[in-house]
């Protein structure tokens, strides 16, 4: 078995002749470290939002949330995808729905893939942020009320930082999925 590797055609002109095939390769690495950092960002702000609102003691809000849970991870990623670009820009008010619709293409893709992947994804973090604020001790919030604070200070002060402790393998493993469901927003 012994192959005979052309190396030579990452430096060869592309088929469009505006670059060679590594400036593709590098391109669209650019292009997926951009929607997935980005998306990440919007996954872990919504996500620990919606986490928290999971275990407040309102019902109002645990339901909104719960059913904002339910809703972004019971729809498969692809058909959340075509419906953020294609049945969102009609839903829009017209000025702005044809104003998404007449921008560069290549802007329309990523800003309703970095949408989809980031809601599609905060579903996931906020059942760990939610996991992770349930496995602390239930004293843990009481002892926090019982110092005089708010519940948004025990939440901010004492729980979420231990929370986050625990809850940092999993969050590295829906990260790197971040990475992995941006080859679904080439569809």
């Amino acid at each position: 078995m012994s192959y005979n590797w052309n190396w030579g055609v990452f430096l060869q002109p592309s088929a469009s002749g505006d670059d060679t095939y590594l400036g593709w390769l590098f391109t669209g690495l650019k292009w997926t470290i951009s929607l997935s950092l980005s998306a990440w960002v919007i996954a872990l702000i919504v996500g620990s939002i919606i986490g928290v609102l999971r275990t407040v003691p309102n019902r109002w809000l645990s339901g909104f949330a719960t059913g904002y849970v339910e809703l972004f991870r019971n729809i498969p990623l692809l058909v959340q995808l075509f419906i953020w670009y294609f049945v969102l820009p009609e839903l829009l008010p017209p000025d702005l729905g044809n104003a998404f619709k007449q921008s560069n293409p290549l802007w329309q893709q990523f800003f309703s893939a970095m949408l989809c992947l980031g809601l599609f994804t905060s579903a996931r973090v906020a059942e760990q942020v939610r996991s992770g604020i349930n496995a602390l001790p239930k004293g843990q919030r009481a002892a926090g009320l019982a110092m005089g604070f708010t519940l948004p200070q025990v939440y901010r002060h004492v729980l979420m930082p231990m929370a986050y402790r625990i809850i940092m393998p999993p969050l590295t493993s829906e990260f790197l999925n971040i990475f992995k469901n941006s080859a679904v927003a080439t569809t």
